[in-house]
């Protein structure tokens, strides 16, 4: 790659131009992310569905995953869905700006954006960034449709994996056979109809919360832009409405003893749950984002800044902690999470000495050479 000075197709954006509120719902949903993918880089598969199936020893292990599963689990993956999708539309509106082939640069940017995930899935099978990458061109493509529309497709998107959940329940012998390791920490095969769901799952609350994420930029909802009072509703509404039925789906499962029976129809509230809960906590953190620019304020957007360094980062560290230095069974519930502290800390702490020296985090930074197939410089510069 020849090394280039940025030019107005590969400049970075200045500082004053930034949209701080998507850089802090970025940050807080990329460190929320940890909560849930840190169970599966220390426990088996299934504890991820499964509170009864591993790491739950002590009544804090209890309180710590069922906290998990009502505030955390599908809503953090919501918001970071959410800012990727309006990333990809925020990316290709300022390419189709600044020069012809806007569509094709964007398409190559997702395949690269591709490939690290796949890299990624080499080193732990959570990977997201794969899934993004797929519904990519399918978010270009439909950039400009009316948001009221994306509003509604992408809704119907992520409620039919609650549609699917049951139908596939009702093919589940009562046995629990075909479940495998999405319930059983023991692992075995999934049946087909299993492996289906749980691929439906993950692609559709992808695609449908990036279609909605689309949507709330182009009404100018996720950038922040509408007055404290139309937020607290918001925040008040998504979370009135959200809480109670995740809470009410883990009930459903604790009073039913994590039965096989409810395995797949158990998953089925938390989805219903997922876009009320996703919003609320959208309205509820650009609330805290328009009270000012204090010092915690600054370390939550430069770690959204460097979203993609430190979502990789967690796997590293996780991996190579969780698997590398302790044995599955010797994990519970509170030592991961006391692990999710360690690592919010580590995040927190070097992102914003990282952005005060340089433009772009580590990875972004290669993802952004090899978009503009260029070498960009990355230290910063007085006013960059």
């Amino acid at each position: 790659m020849a090394s280039s000075p940025p030019t107005d197709r590969a400049a970075p954006i200045h500082q004053r131009d930034r949209i701080t509120n998507l850089d802090t719902v970025r940050g807080i949903a990329v460190l929320g992310i940890l909560v849930m993918n840190a169970v599966s880089f220390g426990l088996p598969q299934a504890a991820y569905f499964n509170l009864d199936a591993a790491g739950s020893e002590r009544w804090l292990d209890w309180v710590i995953g069922g906290a998990g599963e009502i505030f955390v689990d599908q809503k953090m993956m919501g918001l970071f869905s959410l800012l990727f999708g309006a990333g990809i539309v925020l990316f290709a509106d300022r390419a189709a700006a600044k020069e012809a082939r806007a569509g094709l640069l964007s398409l190559w940017r997702n395949t690269l954006l591709l490939g690290i995930g796949v890299v990624h899935t080499l080193i732990w099978d959570g990977d997201v960034l794969v899934l993004y990458a797929i519904c990519s061109p399918i978010l270009i493509a439909v950039r400009n449709v009316r948001p009221r529309t994306l509003l509604v497709l992408g809704t119907a998107i992520v409620l039919w994996s609650a549609v699917l959940a049951v139908i596939v329940e009702g093919e589940v012998p009562a046995s629990g056979e075909g479940l495998g390791e999405f319930w059983f920490a023991d692992g075995g095969a999934m049946s087909e109809a299993v492996e289906l769901f749980v691929l439906n799952d993950f692609f559709t609350r992808a695609l449908g919360m990036m279609l909605i994420g689309v949507a709330l930029y182009r009404l100018e909802i996720l950038q922040g832009q509408k007055p404290a009072a139309w937020y607290r509703r918001m925040a008040i509404l998504g979370l009135g409405t959200g809480l109670p039925i995740a809470a009410a789906g883990l009930a459903f499962q604790v009073t039913n003893d994590f039965s096989p029976e409810i395995a797949i129809i158990g998953e089925a509230p938390n989805t219903l749950a997922t876009i009320p809960v996703t919003l609320g906590y959208l309205g509820l953190i650009t609330l805290w984002n328009q009270r000012g620019n204090s010092a915690l304020h600054e370390r939550f957007r430069a770690a959204g800044r460097m979203a993609l360094t430190n979502y990789l980062t967690q796997t590293l560290i996780g991996v190579a902690v969780l698997r590398g230095l302790f044995d599955s069974s010797d994990l519970t519930r509170t030592w991961i999470f006391a692990f999710i502290l360690v690592v919010w800390g580590l995040q927190l702490w070097w992102s914003q000495p990282w952005l005060a020296r340089f433009r772009y985090g580590p990875f972004e930074w290669l993802w952004r050479c090899a978009t503009y197939r260029s070498w960009q410089p990355i230290r910063r510069t007085s006013g960059s």
